[in-house]
């Protein structure tokens, strides 16, 4: 149940065209519905702006199907995160209708027309062609979320005559989403070339003393460039749902 909904909702019964006892039983599940083994938080979109998101990691793909049958039911957009593809095979015998973004290791259900409610457009840069599964996740989340995203991959610090060369790309972003793995360097210099907000994702690619992740974790919380945001390791939907609420703003 998101505020549009409810505004609709609420219109249907002034004019007549539903009972106050059917609207109470659409409204039956607000603010969470219990499905034994979870309980789904029907309310989150009118709280936040965005559904639940169904973290597919640690789920069987049973589990998850119940949980997106309940979704759908209440007319909800899907975002399912973490899905290898056997399970995402096993999820869509089970639910027709999935969508599976290989890239992103995630899967969406769209029976909203998603809206464009961001204000400037996300970019979404990453480092290396490794960082890219991490940077899709970020790209997904965001565009669920209802925003204009754009990419710009494989721009990473051994090669910095790549990013320079996309400088106007840079500066005509409202919020940037920088993914970087080995010494997670790459946030650290967008952020010193332009003015907007910088949401730094450490990746877990790199060598051995990268520690999965936690080098660059630490080398973008010591950034010595001001406006960067870190999120943690592998956490492309935090940095897609951070940004889309500063770009609601």
């Amino acid at each position: 149940m998101d505020a549009e909904r409810l505004e609709k909702l609420f219109d249907q019964v002034r004019a007549d065209k539903l009972t106050i006892s059917a609207a109470v039983a659409q409204l039956r599940h607000l603010p969470f519905e219990d499905l034994g083994f979870a309980k789904i938080d029907h309310h989150r979109a009118l709280r936040q702006g965005f559904p639940e998101v169904i973290l597919g990691q640690g789920k069987q793909a049973k589990d998850i199907a119940a949980i997106v049958r309940a979704m759908r039911r209440r007319k909800s957009n899907i975002l399912v995160t973490r899905l290898d593809a056997e399970k995402a095979t096993a999820l869509k015998r089970l639910r027709t209708g999935l969508k599976f973004h290989a890239a992103a290791h995630a899967a969406t259900w769209v029976q909203k027309t998603l809206r464009v409610r961001g204000k400037g457009t996300i970019l979404v840069v990453c480092a290396g062609t490794s960082d890219i599964p991490v940077a899709e996740e970020a790209v997904l989340t965001a565009t669920m979320m209802g925003n204009h995203v754009e990419k710009l991959f494989d721009v990473g610090v051994a090669g910095i005559h790549r990013l320079l060369e996309n400088r106007l790309r840079l500066d005509s972003a409202a919020v940037l989403i920088v993914v970087a793995g080995m010494e997670g360097a790459l946030p650290s210099v967008v952020a010193g070339l332009i003015d907007k907000p910088v949401i730094a994702v450490p990746t877990s690619v790199g060598y051995g003393a990268s520690f999965n992740g936690l080098s660059a974790l630490l080398g973008m919380l010591n950034s010595c460039a001001a406006g960067v945001t870190v999120v943690n390791i592998d956490n492309g939907f935090g940095a897609g749902f951070a940004a889309s609420l500063i770009n609601r703003v």
